[in-house]
């Protein structure tokens, strides 16, 4: 990438966004395009390709998008499909129509059939059924990743896609209700440690195995795709080994200090029994990640410390 071209990073605020912008300050890039969500509305159309006409973008991160765990897809799995499927026509269409040099779409290891065999390779797309929990979200996905090959296909533009494993780290979204597995058990137990609660309730039965990458080693390895990859076939990106969320419980609960009691109420789901993503085509370029998941936790516990303070 041009150091002086203008990037843009669609949701800059969130996780992933964020996480963009320190590594490409990191590595020089000054030229760095962002809206507030107040400043442009991604569901806006006619918004968006004003956006565009006007500010001549060279390369687009579509980090933009409505996430969350398995209670908030369960919940608006509507919202899910419409705000995804809308961020991503807008932004990929009008990138197309204004001449970007480069685009890169986040997808997510759940668009991968429940049942993929495992480690789950990139050719295992669109081989089996969803996972019910997250169907729409995984779809509206599915359709962005398409959108990109077709584009690159008729248009000859250069939209990539990455397909990153589960993602944490600073930042993250640590709502009861509507966040994902790790930050949900960090804030759980830090809250069951203040209010000397002697036990934890966790979700489904604990079996489930999850690859989880810190959202600074997804950064980086966004930048290097960019730099380097200038293919339609998805890739993704991942640590190649995985813990059951039992296992992750344990780890948390160490880091935390909590000395209370884990229970499982298995009445609730637990969602696809295993994500391992097969990491051969982006090891082979030449990329691994860097951050150990203890390391990583200790390094998310910490932020999420000091944001409660913050937030005080």
């Amino acid at each position: 990438m041009d150091k002086k071209g203008k990037i843009y990073i669609a949701g800059h605020k969130g996780l992933v966004g964020s996480a963009i912008i320190r590594k490409l300050k990191e590595q020089g890039y000054k030229n760095l395009i962002t809206r507030t969500r107040n400043q442009l509305d991604l569901l806006d159309q006619k918004k968006v390709a004003i956006f565009f006409k006007k500010e001549k973008i060279d390369y687009v991160f579509l980090s933009a998008a409505k996430v969350g765990g398995i209670m908030a897809n369960k919940n608006y799995p509507a919202q899910f499909i419409y705000e995804n499927l809308q961020i991503q026509n807008n932004i990929i269409h009008n990138s197309y129509l204004n001449n970007v040099k480069k685009l890169l779409f986040l997808g997510s290891s759940c668009i991968y059939p429940k049942y993929s065999p495992q480690p789950i390779k990139e050719k295992y797309l669109l081989d089996g059924k969803l996972e019910p929990t997250n169907e729409a979200y995984a779809i509206a996905k599915i359709a962005g990743i398409k959108m990109c090959q077709a584009y690159n296909e008729q248009y000859k533009t250069n939209f990539i896609s990455v397909m990153p494993t589960n993602l944490y780290g600073p930042n993250d979204n640590f709502d009861l209700e509507t966040s994902h597995v790790l930050p949900v058990l960090i804030r759980r137990l830090h809250n069951a440690k203040i209010n000397n609660d002697n036990k934890v309730i966790c979700w489904g039965t604990g079996s489930p195995r999850r690859e989880f990458l810190h959202v600074d080693d997804l950064a980086d390895a966004c930048l290097f795709l960019m730099k380097n990859y200038n293919k339609s076939e998805i890739i993704n990106i991942g640590t190649g080994t995985d813990i059951s969320i039992k296992e992750l419980v344990k780890i948390i609960k160490i880091e935390i200090n909590f000395t209370g009691k884990i229970e499982w109420d298995t009445s609730k789901p637990n969602g696809t029994p295993r994500k391992l993503l097969n990491l051969e085509k982006l090891h082979l370029l030449g990329w691994e990640h860097k951050i150990g998941l203890k390391k990583g936790i200790k390094n998310t516990y910490q932020y999420y410390k000091n944001y409660k303070n913050e937030s005080k």
